[in-house]
C-alpha cells in the first residue's frame, strides 16, 4: 500500500502513456514479491547462521531441515502476495489525470 501511494504519479504517467491496468497490477505485484523474496532469503540465511540458538528452540525438527525452511519461505511469499493483491488492484484503478494533477 505504501508503494502504491509513493508511485501514484509514476502509475499515472505509465497509464497515460498506454500501460494497461493489468500491467500496472503485475508491476506492483512483481515489485512486492521481489522485496519479499529478498527478505525471505535474508531470513533463511540468518536462520542457518543461528542454528545453535535455533536447535534449542526446535522439537523433532532439525535446524538444518531444508523442507521446513522452504515451507516457511514459500508461506511468507504467498502471504505477501495475498497482502499486496488489494493495493495492486487499487493501483490498476488509478485515474491518470487525477494522479498527475495531484502530484502525490
Amino acid at each position: 500500500a505504501y508503494l502504491v501511494t509513493q508511485c501514484t504519479q509514476e502509475i499515472g504517467i505509465r497509464m497515460s502513456l498506454g500501460a494497461t491496468p493489468a500491467g500496472i497490477a503485475r508491476m506492483m505485484l512483481a515489485h512486492s514479491i521481489k522485496w519479499t523474496a529478498a527478505g525471505a532469503a535474508v531470513g533463511v540465511i540468518a536462520s542457518i547462521a543461528t542454528t545453535r540458538l535455533l536447535s534449542s528452540l526446535l522439537f523433532r525438527v532439525s535446524a538444518h531441515d531444508p523442507l521446513t525452511l522452504a515451507i516457511a519461505a514459500v508461506s511468507l511469499i504467498i502471504a505477501a502476495l495475498l497482502a499486496s493483491a488489494n493495493p495492486a488492484r487499487r493501483a490498476a484503478a488509478v485515474d491518470p489525470i487525477t494522479a498527475l494533477r495531484n502530484g502525490n
